[in-house]
């Protein structure tokens, strides 16, 4: 008997045969499969891996961006009981052979990757290698010639439920990544919750642009689609992402806060605050500018738009919302298979939240305010960290690390993070997270990250929004207008006692990003720690090396 995941892939294939189901540009020309010819692939590829030797419960790497073959060899393992290991496609030589390494994969999908010839050092010699049909791809077999012979009479390993599926690996944002088990149970759950919680219906459209190696991308896109009957679109290349989005026109779109952000300064850039500001307050003339707005960037199809990965600062949601892009926030982690708070197609947000509990969530507060969780998403555990992984549990509940408020209905703040606050040289606690928030409000500001450790005062290190052309009094005057602004609104030990503004860029191939985008915030305090220390002027401006 097959596990429900594997089941589900098999009757999609027959109940939607014709239905098309994935569409990738390639050299500027749309490839589209059929849900029939996806899973035809597919059993294609597993009928391949067994003749590498590969067999159940063996992992396998996924390293690639997003892509219609990246799917298709998921679907390949998934039908074969092979384990799944993707990684970040951003990700340095050094993770790529920590992930592959600790995972003891046997071979690995290899597709387009942000740096091939760098990252392509990081998978051991002794793994083989499966390249994707892209230009750059390379691999100890090309993926057209492995599936040239039929995989006539392919039968799916009939897996059991609490089989290992896939090891998602944390992005690393507060040390080195770990591999959180989710099962075949797990990874059925999640797609069908999500695609009766989301209301997805026949005909939707979903861009997949967003790393299907996180646990966000592969919990809503991929496992929805999955159980339902959404086409998914890719993006070929970050130069093309603008024009496939308005080939796409997705029903249901999702980001990250800073890309909500560089999307508001798209907009921004066409239309300036002020003017922007004085006909949306014209109603003749509003709801054309909003539809103009919508229409410009490709989502004027959207009738769910969602932001996760990290905090979002609330005034974003609000200038989203006045110009007719509604978002949702909504929150999970690696450990929940990203299942954990977020409102469907119908659900108002209160902005500042994440949303309520999904179905069959249990959410409570523990010591120091820590959000806890129970559901049916949550992980078997660490992968080879049996220790770490009775620590993270509590009766039950997965301890979740972030400081959290639950208000009698419902509705779930987060806080900050457990770790991250910090206590300053007077002895008091401070969290920086509402600090941040407060901080986004100027729109110079693209990222901000307080530190105060051992500090009379907190300071904000800031990252200024790209092509932002303004002289240093100006930004200095600007800068110390907000300062006064935030801390009217704080607590005296909470005060920001100054700003430093850091040219360099905050990247992830500087290690001070995270893959998703979420800022690094021991290593960033780290760097400039010194900077910190010796600051005199309340603003100061370090230029870029």
């Amino acid at each position: 008997m097959l596990a429900a995941l594997q089941q589900q892939l098999i009757d999609r294939a027959r109940q939607t045969p014709d239905r098309v189901y994935l569409c990738q540009p390639i050299d500027r020309r749309w490839h589209q499969w059929t849900w029939a010819e996806a899973v035809a692939e597919a059993e294609r590829v597993a009928v391949a891996l067994h003749r590498l030797g590969l067999r159940p419960g063996d992992r396998v790497g996924l390293v690639s961006k997003n892509c219609a073959h990246w799917v298709i060899a998921d679907m390949a393992m998934i039908l074969s009981g092979l384990v799944s290991v993707p990684v970040y496609p951003t990700a340095s030589a050094r993770t790529i052979e920590q992930i592959l390494r600790h995972s003891g994969a046997k071979a690995c999908f290899i597709g387009k990757l942000e740096h091939p010839e760098s990252q392509r050092k990081g998978i051991p010699e002794e793994v083989v290698t499966v390249a994707m049909p892209y230009p750059g791809a390379t691999g100890t077999y090309r993926w057209d010639a492995l599936i040239s012979e039929s995989a006539d009479g392919f039968q799916p390993h009939p897996a059991s439920e609490d089989d290992l599926a896939t090891l998602l690996y944390t992005s690393g944002s507060t040390g080195e990544p770990k591999g959180a088990m989710h099962s075949y149970r797990n990874f059925a759950f999640v797609g069908s919750a999500l695609a009766k919680a989301l209301d997805i219906r026949t005909g939707d459209r979903v861009l997949s642009y967003l790393p299907l190696s996180h646990c966000t991308e592969r919990a809503y896109v991929e496992a929805t689609s999955f159980h339902s009957e959404a086409t998914l679109y890719f993006v070929e290349s970050l130069d093309t992402f603008a024009a496939d989005l308005l080939h796409a026109r997705p029903t249901l779109f999702g980001s990250v806060p800073r890309l909500w952000k560089k999307f508001q300064l798209g907009v921004l850039d066409r239309l300036p605050p002020e003017r922007l500001d004085r006909l949306l307050r014209i109603p003749l003339v509003a709801g054309l500018i909003r539809r103009k707005i919508k229409r410009g960037l490709g989502i004027d199809r959207a009738t769910w738009f969602a932001s996760g990965s990290a905090p979002i600062a609330p005034v974003l949601l609000e200038w989203w919302h006045r110009v007719g892009v509604t978002i949702r926030e909504g929150w999970g982690m690696t450990e929940t298979f990203a299942y954990g708070t977020q409102l469907g197609r119908q659900g108002m947000p209160r902005f500042g939240c994440i949303g309520k509990a999904l179905p069959q969530v249990e959410l409570k507060t523990g010591d120091n305010d820590e959000l806890l969780i129970r559901s049916p998403s949550l992980m078997q555990g660490y992968y080879r960290e049996p220790e770490l992984s009775e620590r993270s549990f509590v009766d039950g509940f997965f301890r979740t690390g972030d400081r959290a408020f639950i208000d009698p209905d419902g509705w779930v703040a987060i806080t900050g993070r457990v770790k991250d606050v910090f206590k300053t040289s007077k002895g008091k606690y401070v969290a920086p997270v509402p600090l941040e928030s407060l901080l986004a409000r100027n729109e110079l500001i693209e990222q901000a990250c307080v530190v105060g450790e051992r500090l009379d005062q907190p300071v904000a290190l800031i990252q200024l929004a790209e092509h932002i052309g303004i002289d240093d009094d100006t930004l200095r005057i600007r800068l110390g207008e907000t300062l006064d602004a935030v801390n009217r609104q704080l607590e005296p030990h909470e005060r920001i006692g100054g700003a430093i503004v850091i040219d360099e860029r905050w990247t992830v191939d500087n290690d001070l990003l995270t893959p998703t985008l979420k800022i690094r915030r021991d290593i960033i305090e780290a760097r400039y720690r010194s900077l910190v220390e010796a600051r005199q002027d309340r603003v100061v401006r370090v230029p870029a090396a």
